[in-house]
């Protein structure tokens, strides 16, 4: 059990900085290891979700000022309705198969908006929302991974650096949040989840904080190409950890 609690401070640590540097990954991240630290599968997307819920609270508390909840309200609640059928149908899926097709659309993904970002301009028209939440949605209930289709329709249609991560990180805290209620209700939310929150709650302030320092000094140019590549790296870590 030692072990298992240093291992989850490490990867909160380190989830939280990717999160805080691009705006989304922390399920990405700390899913290649989390099953393999609780009880089942259902218990790690749970703290997951906690521990992503934590790290958005501050940032998006910060920045509510400049979150468009025009933008955000339709993608949000298309979410909520999506992922609270796959939480409710995750018991009965076997996700090796799934995990191991997200892989392969999350590289696809990010090898088409690296080579054809400029070339790409996503209006927050509800279409485009409805998609994306949906996707979001499924990504989200089922394997807690919920950011990247977010992400792109949020990094495409925001403004500037602050605007992005407002509104993104407004959109993780509400949903798992959301989530949480969810699984709560399905029976994930047990005492191996919350005794795992508290031992991964101090390696999320610190890799926060050093996240937050890193941030100020990425540039909106870069940072674009900073997130899809990170998606396709995820999408590669997801793809052989199934």
């Amino acid at each position: 059990m030692g072990t298992h609690i240093i291992y989850i401070f490490l990867l909160c640590i380190g989830a939280s900085f990717i999160q805080r540097t691009t705006g989304f990954g922390f399920g990405i991240f700390i899913m290649t290891m989390l099953p393999f630290l609780l009880p089942s599968y259902g218990e790690a997307t749970t703290l997951s979700g906690l521990l992503a819920l934590t790290t958005s609270a501050a940032i998006s508390y910060r920045l509510r000022k400049v979150v468009s909840w025009r933008r955000l309200i339709p993608i949000l609640l298309t979410f909520i309705a999506v992922s609270a059928l796959a939480v409710f149908s995750l018991r009965s899926i076997d996700d090796s198969l799934l995990r191991r097709i997200l892989g392969v659309v999350l590289v696809f993904a990010s090898l088409y908006f690296i080579f054809l970002s400029s070339r790409i301009h996503i209006r927050p028209t509800l279409p485009f929302q409805v998609t994306a939440g949906a996707v979001s949605g499924v990504l989200g209930g089922f394997f807690g991974m919920q950011g990247p289709p977010a992400v792109l329709y949020f990094i495409s249609s925001e403004p500037d650096n602050e605007h992005y991560m407002a509104i993104a990180q407004t959109y993780f805290f509400l949903g798992n949040l959301a989530m949480t209620f969810f699984r709560a209700g399905n029976g994930f939310l047990t005492p191996a989840v919350g005794w795992s929150y508290l031992y991964g709650i101090g390696g999320v302030i610190i890799g926060t904080t050093v996240g937050s320092r890193v941030y100020r000094h990425i540039p909106s140019a870069a940072l674009k190409y900073i997130v899809y590549s990170y998606i396709g790296i995820s999408g590669i870590i997801v793809f052989f950890t199934a």
